[in-house]
C-alpha cells in the first residue's frame, strides 16, 4: 500500500489507538499500528545474546509480523516524515527503536512523540514537540529483557535437570513465588490457640422499648473455666455504663491511582485480576478516555486539578473542593508523569463494555475524591460492667464501639469507601442496663492469611520488586507455569510451586532475595537515567551468577521429596514408598523404582502403573510404547518422554471427535475436537506437522471477509470467524459499524 506524496507516517502500537488518533490528525497523516513488538529475541538463547561482545542482543522479526513490517516499510518509502508514537514508557521507547531499525530509518530522520492521553489537544500538542529516541530508556528496557532471558535460561535449564523437565524460573517471578511460599510455610507452622469471646446483649433499663446493644468482653479468656465464670457472674450482677468516650476523626482521601493501586482496587472491588485490569485500562486509554495506565506517579497536572475542582463545585458544591498534591511513594518513580485519571473529568461514565464502564467509574471517583475535603467521623466507645464485685472476683469490662459520619467530604464521591454507620444511642455514664443475654463462644487464633493478587502486588511494590509494567505479567506467569492456583481471590501455591521455590531458596538464596532483586531494579533505573553503563551492569551481574549456576551442575537430582506416611506400602511389591513430584503434583512412588513402577496418589489411592503394549515407538525407534494414566484418562506414549514426545492417537476417539471439516492451513488433515488445559478446542488431525487450532467447533463454512473457518455460536455468542484479526470475529461490533455508516 502506497500513500500520496507529502503524507506523514505516524506509527503507534495498537490498531484501536491508530483509529482514535486518525480522527484527530487529519489527512496530512497516515496512521498505522505496529501491533506491539515487531522484533524479538530468538527462542534459541545461544543465538539471542552475544555475551562476549558486551551482551549484544540479536533480534529477529517473527514470521507473523513480517507482513506488518513490509507494509510499514512500503508506506515509509513514500512518506515525507516518519513519526514514532509508541507508548510513553521504556517498553514503548524500545518498540520505537525496533521500528526505526526494522524500517532502516536514519537516526537524523527518526522523530519520536509521546501521548500521555489520547485526546485531540494532547495529540496535536505532542506532534509540535518531536524528539529523538531516548537511548537510555531504550537501553534500560533492553537490559531488563536480556537480563530476564539470561537468568531464566540458566535457572530453568538447571531446574529441568535437577527437578523436572518443563519447569521454569525467572528474575522477578521467582522472588514473587518465594514470598507466597514464605507465607504458606507460616500457615503450615502455625499452631492455633483456643480462646473465648464473650458477648452480652444489654438494653437501657429505664427505656423498656430500647433496642438491645451488643457489648463485647475486652478480655478473651484462654480457658472454658474462666469464660464460664465470667458468664455466671454477668448473669448475677446489675449492669451499668461506667464510661463513654467520643472522638472526632478525620479521614483523608487517597491519592489518584497508580498502576499498582489500580490493580489492587480493581481486584478488591470489581474482582478483576491484574492482567484483566490492565487489558481493560489499555482499551480505555486507546479510546482516549483515561491517561496512560502504566505509572507509579500520583501527580496531577495543574490543568487536571482545575478541571476536577470545576466538576466538584458543579456536582457537590464549593465547600467540598480541596486541591491537593500527593507525594509519590516510589523513590524510583518512572514511566508516565501523571497518575491514572480520566482525560475529560466532566464525563462521569464512559466505556464500550460493562467492564470498561466499571473500571472507568472506579478511576473517575478516585480522581474526584482525591481533590475533595476530609471526611469527619465520630467514633464512640461505651464501656459497661456490673455494679458490685462478685464473691469470686470481678469480671472484665464490656465495650460497644460505634461510628457515624458527621461530614461526608470525599466519601460523597467515593461512596463505596464509606462503610456502614454503626449508630450508638445517646446514653450517660451511670445509666443502668438490663442484661438480656450473655454468651461465650470458643474460637481459635487464625494463621496469617494467604495473599490475594491485590495483596501480592502491594507486597511486591513495598519490597521494590518489579515495576508497574511487570506486576500483571508476574501474576500471569505464576499461574501459567502451574506454580499457583487461584481460589476466589486467594492465591494457593501448588506442589510444583513449593518444590521449585524450595530448590531456588536452597541453591540460589542471594539471587531471589528482596534486597538483591530491588537493587537490580535500581540499577536498571540508573541505566534509564544515564548513570550506569549497559554492558558493565550486565557483566557485573551475569558473570558471578553464571559461575554459581555452573557450580550446581553436579548436585544430586531432586527426585525424592520425603518418605510416605508410615504404613503406606507399594500396591505392587509391598515395599515402602517415597514422595515424588510429577507433572500433576506430588505422588507416592515405590522406593524400588525403576525396578518397581508401583505408585499411589498423595492421598494413597493406587495408580495403575504404565503397561508395555509390546510396540516400539514409530518416531524415535528406541523407546517402547507405554499405556499411562493422564489428566484426561489413559493414553499411549513413548517410554523415552520427555526426550521423545510421541503420543499414539486413539483411532476410535479420533474418529468420534473428527468434525470432517478440512484444515484450511495444511489441507491434509481435518479439524478434530480435543481437550486441553483450558478446555475443549478444535485442531488439525495432522498435528504436530500442522498446529492450526480454533476455539469452537467449525461450521464447515468459510468467512466471506477473510476465508478462515467459521465457528459455531452459543446462546450469547453468534456464529463468527475464527480469525481474531478479522472484523467478522466480533459480529456485534461489525453490525454496529454498519449501523453507523
Amino acid at each position: 500500500m502506497h500513500t500520496k506524496e507529502g503524507k506523514k507516517l505516524l506509527i503507534v502500537e495498537s490498531p484501536s489507538k491508530a483509529k482514535t488518533i486518525s480522527k484527530y490528525v487529519g489527512d496530512a497523516y497516515v496512521v498505522r499500528a505496529s501491533v506491539g513488538h515487531i522484533r524479538d529475541l530468538p527462542k534459541n538463547n545461544k543465538k539471542a545474546i552475544d555475551i562476549e561482545r558486551d551482551f549484544t542482543p540479536h533480534y529477529e522479526i517473527p514470521k507473523e509480523k513480517q507482513k506488518i513490517v513490509d507494509e510499514l516499510a512500503s508506506i515509509a518509502e513514500t512518506s515525507d516524515e516518519i513519526i514514532l508514537a509508541t507508548d510513553p514508557d521504556r517498553e514503548g521507547e524500545a518498540i520505537a527503536w525496533h521500528i526505526s531499525e526494522a524500517l532502516d530509518i536514519p537516526k537524523k530522520e527518526t522523530n519520536r512523540v509521546v501521548f500521555h492521553e489520547i485526546t485531540q489537544n494532547a495529540v496535536l500538542e505532542a506532534l509540535k514537540h518531536p524528539r529523538k529516541i531516548d537511548q537510555n530508556l531504550r537501553k534500560a528496557q533492553e537490559a531488563r529483557r536480556v537480563l530476564d532471558r539470561l537468568v531464566g535460561y540458566d535457572l530453568s535449564g538447571l531446574i529441568w535437570k535437577k527437578v523436572r523437565y518443563g519447569l521454569s524460573a525467572g528474575r522477578v517471578q521467582s522472588p514473587a513465588l518465594r514470598i507466597i511460599m514464605e507465607r504458606e510455610r507460616e500457615i503450615r507452622a502455625f499452631v492455633p490457640e483456643a480462646y473465648w469471646t464473650i458477648t452480652a446483649k444489654l438494653s437501657d433499663e429505664a427505656d423498656k422499648k430500647s433496642s438491645e446493644l451488643l457489648f463485647t468482653c475486652v478480655d478473651e479468656p484462654k480457658t472454658e473455666t474462666e469464660a464460664m465464670r465470667i458468664v455466671a457472674n454477668g448473669k448475677k450482677g446489675s449492669w451499668q455504663i461506667i464510661e463513654i468516650k467520643e472522638s472526632e476523626m478525620k479521614r483523608s482521601p487517597k491519592a489518584p491511582f497508580t498502576t499498582s493501586t489500580l490493580q489492587q482496587a480493581a481486584s478488591s472491588r470489581l474482582g478483576f485480576s491484574p492482567s484483566r485490569t490492565m487489558g481493560i485500562a489499555q482499551k480505555l486509554y486507546e479510546a482516549g478516555h483515561i491517561t496512560y495506565m502504566r505509572t507509579d506517579s500520583t501527580t496531577l497536572s495543574k490543568e487536571a486539578e482545575g478541571a476536577i475542582v470545576k466538576v466538584i463545585n458543579s456536582q457537590y458544591g464549593n465547600k467540598y473542593a480541596m486541591p491537593r498534591q500527593y507525594q509519590t511513594k516510589s523513590k524510583n518513580a518512572q514511566e508516565a508523569h501523571e497518575a491514572i485519571r480520566p482525560t475529560n473529568m466532566s464525563r462521569a461514565s464512559l466505556g464500550a463494555t460493562p467492564e470498561q464502564k466499571n473500571l472507568y467509574d472506579l478511576i473517575w471517583r478516585r480522581t474526584i475524591a482525591s481533590q475533595m475535603t476530609d471526611a469527619i467521623l465520630m467514633k464512640t466507645r461505651i464501656t459497661a460492667n456490673i455494679i458490685a464485685k462478685s464473691p469470686d472476683g470481678t469480671i472484665p469490662d464490656f465495650t460497644l464501639n460505634g461510628s457515624r459520619v458527621l461530614y461526608d467530604g470525599w466519601l460523597l464521591a467515593d461512596h463505596a469507601a464509606r462503610g456502614e454507620d454503626v449508630l450508638v444511642p445517646e446514653m450517660n455514664p451511670g445509666s443502668s442496663l438490663a442484661l438480656q443475654e450473655i454468651d461465650a463462644e470458643r474460637k481459635e487464633t487464625a494463621p496469617p492469611s494467604r495473599y490475594t493478587e491485590a495483596g501480592l502486588v502491594k507486597e511486591l511494590e513495598k519490597r521494590g520488586i518489579g515495576r508497574p509494567s511487570t506486576y500483571a505479567s508476574i501474576m500471569k506467569t505464576l499461574a501459567d507455569r502451574g506454580y499457583v492456583t487461584k481460589e476466589g481471590r486467594t492465591l494457593f501455591p501448588t506442589d510444583t510451586g513449593d518444590v521449585v521455590s524450595t530448590f531456588l531458596e536452597t541453591q540460589f538464596p542471594t539471587y531471589i532475595s528482596d534486597s538483591f532483586t530491588a537493587e537490580m531494579e535500581e540499577e536498571l533505573d540508573d541505566i534509564a537515567e544515564g548513570k550506569r553503563e549497559y554492558a558493565k551492569t550486565l557483566s557485573d551481574f551475569y558473570k558471578p551468577f553464571h559461575k554459581d549456576v555452573r557450580s550446581k551442575e553436579n548436585i544430586e537430582k531432586l527426585t525424592t521429596l520425603g518418605d510416605a506416611p508410615r504404613g503406606v506400602l507399594c500396591p505392587v511389591c509391598g515395599s515402602t514408598m517415597v514422595i515424588k513430584l510429577g507433572k500433576n503434583g506430588k505422588f507416592l512412588s515405590c522406593s524400588r523404582f525403576p525396578d518397581c513402577a508401583g505408585a499411589r496418589t498423595i492421598d494413597g489411592k493406587e495408580i495403575e502403573p504404565p503397561k508395555d503394549i509390546g510396540e516400539h515407538c514409530p518416531k524415535c525407534k528406541e523407546g517402547k510404547l507405554m499405556e499411562r494414566e493422564g489428566r484426561f484418562g489413559r493414553f499411549i506414549a513413548c517410554s523415552r518422554y520427555p526426550k521423545c514426545k510421541y503420543v499414539k492417537k486413539d483411532a476410535a476417539t479420533e474418529a468420534k471427535n473428527n468434525t470432517g471439516v478440512p484444515c484450511p492451513v495444511c489441507g491434509k488433515g481435518t479439524m478434530v475436537e480435543r481437550r486441553g488445559r483450558f478446555g475443549i478446542f478444535f485442531s488439525c488431525s495432522n498435528y504436530p506437522e500442522c498446529k492450526h487450532a480454533i476455539k469452537a467447533r467449525p461450521t464447515g463454512d468459510h468467512c466471506k471477509l477473510c476465508g478462515a473457518l467459521m465457528m459455531e455460536g452459543t446462546k450469547t455468542i453468534p456464529v463468527r470467524c475464527s480469525n481474531k484479526a478479522c472484523k467478522n470475529h466480533n459480529p456485534h461490533k461489525l453490525e454496529k459499524e454498519k449501523e453507523k455508516k
